[in-house]
């Protein structure tokens, strides 16, 4: 398998040597590892992050979804494009199972801890290639849910009030239901 064919052709435009190896399971991990950093250093392809390699035009959603996994994009990024918050951030903010900020190339990517049992449930996260990203009834939920409620929405119009009460459960959170239905009954 020639590596650099196998990025270049691929839809995908971040690669680890983890996928690269179930994509060859002929070659070794280090040999892998190896040409990447070989290509990486002649300006075929970036390394912008150790473990961590991109065409030279990459996708920044796939980026976020690459850099901590299991994660999905979530939270202020998905409700301030959906209308439900108007204040804009040029974070890529993700749920995941750890908190943690990642500067790469410039660009913040915010994860906020969530149980695990929350974000291994799928439901109103969407598979979009290579990227996992939650619908906006699941970011407000999400938000509602690690913020304690302490934030504020300036358009629930937007939200689908049923695709809401179908995820909450996913929470197993009497103090959230109460939250949510106080929001949606106003």
């Amino acid at each position: 398998m020639d590596i650099l064919n196998t990025i270049l052709s691929s839809s995908r435009t971040v690669f680890t040597p983890q996928w690269l190896s179930l994509m060859d399971s002929n070659r070794e991990r280090e040999s892998i590892t190896n040409s990447l950093r070989y290509y990486a250093r002649t300006g075929a392809i970036l390394n912008p992050r150790k473990g961590i390699y991109t065409k030279l035009k990459y996708d920044e959603l796939e980026m976020a979804c690459s850099l901590l996994k299991p994660s999905y994009i979530s939270l202020e990024y998905v409700l301030s494009r959906a209308g439900v918050t108007f204040q804009y951030t040029s974070d890529i903010t993700c749920v995941s199972y750890q908190t943690r900020t990642i500067e790469v190339d410039g660009r913040s990517y915010v994860f906020r801890k969530i149980n695990p049992t929350i974000w291994a449930n799928m439901l109103g996260i969407e598979q979009r290639d290579n990227i996992a990203i939650a619908t906006a009834e699941r970011a407000f939920l999400d938000m509602l849910y690690l913020s304690a409620g302490q934030c504020y929405f300036d358009n629930l119009r937007p939200l689908n009030k049923a695709l809401i009460k179908q995820i909450l459960p996913t929470y197993n959170s009497p103090t959230l239901v109460k939250r949510v239905e106080k929001l949606l009954n106003q």
